[in-house]
């Protein structure tokens, strides 16, 4: 133990250092009674005078009677300036040393703590060289390990967390799926009854869409160009350097007391920084553009994909050796690649084997089955199927437009089965009987059109029908939705469509079954079912250039073991994969202040002008009577003490 007391947990009046003393190991020597001592006799002179002017001398003769009025001032400003401004100041110095202190003390300790191994292989490489002392393999040994572990307790902490969620809940939700952060990347999920057990088996569809500046590793489609890969490394460099630009910027402005850059700034400060790494000339070789790669050597990559012709393959050419370094680098490739081994390597350790895998490489396509067979009367209750598909803007416009047509097919098909529908109705009416509505008002037509014609109101039946009565009318789609078809409307229509042609067929012929009658259920059914798959995939409009993890299951009802599993399977590789949703506000965040408030710019207004040069209070009245003191006084620290500070 140190003999230096270590506030604050010693309180003694004359201990230095310590709570409520006098004196203080900071003060490094200084002749603390000296310096009170001068202050005390000054104060208690200037006071003397004071009185010595004001009062009359029969009053000052008087107060010399009791005893010396300057041996009175004296002992009172010696005890209060000792009890409260010299302690004050004696603690507050303490203090500052203790939390200097223990900042060296920790700083120290985390130094001692931490492993090195960059001056270990540097110490290794300057005895015998790095071929003979080299780390790298035991670091990643431990590395892996490490991972490894926090891998196994991840998924056991997931499996409890996914339980005990089902537990309290009691029920299969959305939720069951995927967890609150990663709950804006799923792009439908439907629970639907099984169609062959229907009270005990319950399909699911899941579809999660993982965004391409959400991915951890970036994805490009097989054929996409070598200059595209090597311009898009620049491109994120350029990014990245912009990015550093900018954080020493942002420690400059604090520094210098300032306050930092808002999140709209921020990006406008990154735009104009912008010019500084690349421009637009593409014929000047000196451009910025070419300070990464020459221009010569971006020609001669200029249209390169993923395979050469063996007829123009040379090993000796530029562009060969270029596209050799990139294929080495594994740029093409690496994002798809990634995302295949962390599902597979996700699904072996939860638990969820599978019984076919086809890997369509080419196509940035992965198919898992648990089972080889698609036939659903042939399979299990407990089975499920994924599918990893990486789109570009192109296929997604080739997708919406297979989507549009089909949509106007069954848009064509349903309608015509409604017109014939419609006609066997009508057909099937007969002209003696009243059976709806419409037979009725044929029956009274002549007394409305008489009652209507002394009123002078036109006849229903020229009017204009603008409402089909199967659904409400839709509003005028604007450019956005027509960029955008959700079908919602289209869709409904149609379901209500199909359900009012079977409550039609079923009104005509009852309880018979005749061979019309079974032809057109038989088309109804059939129009059904395929409308109502379809209606199950995703729309192309609700999907953005990324990758799509689309997830079918079926599991029994009462245990979910299925749901449960690929539950864990889905965070887990949502985890691994995707980066997440980022708000700029908070991806800033790291030396951001708390709140923004105007209170929090700390500053001495309205004070100097109240205070004369000698720094008593000159205008006392004035201020007693509330009137406002104007001024501002500079209270910045001299040169001196930020050197102090600095070496400190």
């Amino acid at each position: 133990m140190s003999d230096i007391p270590r506030s604050p947990n010693v309180f003694h009046p004359r201990k230095p250092s310590a709570v409520g003393s006098r004196n203080s190991l900071a003060q490094e020597g200084r002749d603390q009674k000296a310096e009170y001592k001068q202050l005390i006799d000054e104060e208690v002179e200037n006071i003397l005078k004071d009185i010595q002017v004001k009062l009359p001398q029969e009053v000052l003769d008087k107060l010399d009677v009791m005893g010396g009025l300057k041996e009175k001032l004296y002992n009172y400003y010696n005890q209060n300036y000792q009890n409260m401004f010299n302690r004050y100041i004696v603690t507050s110095e303490d203090e500052m040393v203790k939390k200097v202190r223990n900042f060296i003390d920790k700083e120290e300790s985390k130094n001692l703590a931490r492993y090195s191994p960059k001056e270990i292989a540097e110490m290794l490489d300057q005895i015998a060289g790095a071929d003979k002392f080299n780390t790298g393999e035991i670091e990643k040994s431990i590395v892996n390990m490490y991972g490894h572990l926090q891998g196994h307790i991840q998924r056991g902490m997931n499996d409890l967390e996914n339980d005990t969620n089902s537990l309290l809940r009691q029920k299969t939700d959305v939720g069951a799926f995927i967890r609150g952060e990663n709950a804006y990347a799923v792009v439908k999920c439907a629970f639907k009854d099984s169609v062959q057990k229907p009270k005990t088996v319950t399909n699911t569809k899941l579809s999660v869409n993982i965004l391409d500046s959400e991915l951890i590793s970036p994805i490009f489609q097989y054929q996409v160009t070598v200059e595209y890969l090597i311009k898009d490394q620049i491109s994120r460099a350029i990014m990245t350097m912009i990015d550093q630009e900018l954080e020493r910027f942002q420690d400059e402005l604090i520094d210098e007391g300032k306050d930092e850059l808002s999140d709209t700034e921020l990006m406008f400060e990154k735009m104009k920084r912008v010019p500084n790494y690349t421009d637009d000339d593409t014929e000047d070789e000196n451009s910025k553009r070419y300070t990464f790669l020459a221009k010569n050597l971006i020609e001669k990559i200029e249209g390169l994909r993923a395979e050469i012709d063996l007829k123009e393959f040379d090993p000796l050419n530029i562009r060969e050796n270029l596209k050799k370094i990139v294929d080495l680098e594994n740029i093409r490739n690496r994002g798809f690649n990634t995302a295949i081994n962390s599902l597979t390597s996700i699904l072996d350790t939860s638990k969820m084997g599978y019984q076919y895998i086809e890997n369509l490489k080419n196509a940035r396509e992965l198919v898992v089955r648990e089972y080889e067979d698609t036939d659903s009367e042939r399979l299990p209750d407990e089975r499920y199927q994924l599918r990893l598909k990486y789109y570009d803007s192109d296929q997604l416009n080739a997708e919406r437009e297979a989507y549009d047509q089909q949509m106007e097919q069954f848009k064509n098909e349903i309608q015509h089965m409604w017109d014939v529908v419609q006609a066997v109705y009508y057909n099937s009416k007969s002209n003696f009987r009243v059976t709806d509505f419409e037979d009725l008002a044929k029956s009274v037509r002549g007394r409305i059109r008489k009652a209507k014609e002394m009123s002078g109101d036109p006849m229903y039946e020229d009017l204009q029908k603008t409402w089909n009565e199967i659904i409400r009318i839709k509003a005028e789609d604007t450019d956005v939705e027509r960029l955008n078809q959700t079908y919602l409307y289209e869709k409904d229509l149609m379901k209500r469509m199909v359900k009012r042609a079977r409550q039609q067929v079923s009104e005509i012929y009852g309880y018979q079954n005749p061979a019309p009658r079974v032809i057109l259920d038989q088309r109804i059914d059939f129009l059904e079912r395929e409308f109502e798959e379809f209606d199950y995939l995703i729309n192309p409009y609700h999907i953005q250039a990324g990758l799509l993890l689309d997830v079918d299951i079926s599991s029994i009802k009462r245990k979910k073991f299925t749901l449960n599993g690929m539950a864990n399977v889905l965070n887990e590789f949502l985890h691994g994969v995707s980066k997440g949703f980022q708000d700029a506000a908070f991806a800033q965040f790291k030396r951001r202040r708390s709140t923004i408030r105007a209170d929090l710019n700390q500053s001495f207004e309205n004070v100097a002008e109240g205070f004369d040069a000698g720094g008593g209070a000159a205008g006392g009245a004035s201020s007693a009577s509330g009137e406002e003191i104007k001024g501002r006084a500079d209270v910045t620290p001299s040169q001196s003490m930020n050197d102090d500070l600095q070496e400190l």
